[in-house]
């Protein structure tokens, strides 16, 4: 990989050191100025099934609407059930800045393709007995972003408030400990690139969520406890609120509960043991650096320090730059 001099400064200014730039694929002896040079990102393969362009029905062209705006990072295409979204559930930069209960978590692409790809139902149903997220739900997704980020109960596996913690950055996210970034409440940032006229997330019941307003513009009618109400044609949607809960308060619609969280759904694959949290720490930087490296800066009073990483096939290779300047290189291998 050919990086400019600038981000070869930058990476040094980082505390990026030989052993992971080697890693990285990154040469040093290639350094040229290229003042155009942008972050890579890695492309889904096409998925040898009919596309979403073919979609008729009503249900079907619904679904279309929101992730159609992140195509090429979102991946989409569909059966007589489901809508399938395929993605790395990662979004763009910036993120993570700001978190302030970190558990040393950092974001990496994640296998969301093929058979993990996450299921939306087309023809959702209303239940007769609503699971409310209050009290079920703390494990897994309960809803996907159209940027094909997943969205997770808003109160954490303790059943506290993860916005109120302090562990979400600042459009509402963090990293889990499989090192997967999802958010905890609504991504209201992604309704001025979707449109106000599309969905932001669709909750996996199958019914979509709007944003700050309703689907025609107009002020947001009044919620139900499920952040959700129908509307003039009788269809029902959840919108995306400042306050609690966020995003869908619970399935209104029919789903399928297994061990606390809703099936099917995507699993994440674990590439290094999750840490703890590490007190006083507060991310103050987070940089995508191309050829699928990155760098998150944190401080602990004041002084900072830095996790570098980069992916190179199934190989993760980190770089630990502690507060007294110390450097640790970590490699873990992906199974599979």
């Amino acid at each position: 990989m050919k990086i400019s001099r600038r981000d070869f400064l930058r990476l040094s200014a980082l505390g990026l050191g030989s052993a992971l730039i080697t890693a990285c694929g990154m040469d040093e002896a290639l350094l040229t100025p290229d003042p155009t040079a942008q972050p890579t990102h890695t492309h889904l393969p096409p998925t040898q099934v009919p596309p979403l362009a073919t979609a008729t029905s009503p249900s079907e062209v619904l679904h279309s609407m929101g992730f159609d705006a992140f195509e090429g990072k979102v991946n989409t295409y569909q059966d007589e059930q489901y809508l399938y979204v395929e993605s790395d559930g990662m979004p763009n930069p910036p993120l993570m800045i700001g978190i302030k209960s970190w558990q040393q978590q950092v974001p990496l692409p994640q296998f969301y393709t093929g058979n993990n790809a996450w299921r939306i139902l087309l023809n959702p149903v209303i239940a007769d007995n609503p699971v409310a997220v209050k009290t079920n739900l703390y494990r897994g997704a309960i809803a996907l972003a159209a940027n094909g980020v997943p969205i997770f109960n808003a109160l954490n596996n303790r059943g506290d408030d993860a916005y109120l913690a302090g562990e979400l950055d600042e459009y509402g996210g963090h990293s889990g400990r499989a090192d997967d970034y999802h958010y905890h409440v609504a991504p209201l940032h992604l309704q001025d690139i979707v449109g106000v006229n599309s969905p932001i997330a669709f909750a996996l019941d199958g019914f979509p969520i709007y944003g700050a307003t309703e689907p025609d513009g107009s002020p947001m009618m009044t919620l139900d406890e499920f952040n959700g109400h129908f509307d003039a044609n009788g269809l029902y949607h959840y919108h995306g609120t400042n306050t609690y809960p966020y995003i869908n308060g619970g399935m209104r619609g029919i789903v399928t509960v297994q061990n606390d969280q809703i099936e099917p759904q995507p699993r994440t694959q674990p590439i290094r043991p999750h840490l703890q949290p590490l007190k006083g720490a507060i991310i103050t930087d987070f940089q995508e650096l191309g050829n699928e490296s990155y760098s998150l800066e944190y401080q602990i009073d004041g002084k900072k320090a830095y996790v570098n990483y980069c992916v190179s096939g199934n190989t993760y290779t980190f770089e630990f730059l502690d507060l007294a300047g110390n450097r640790t290189i970590e490699t873990y291998n992906r199974k599979g």
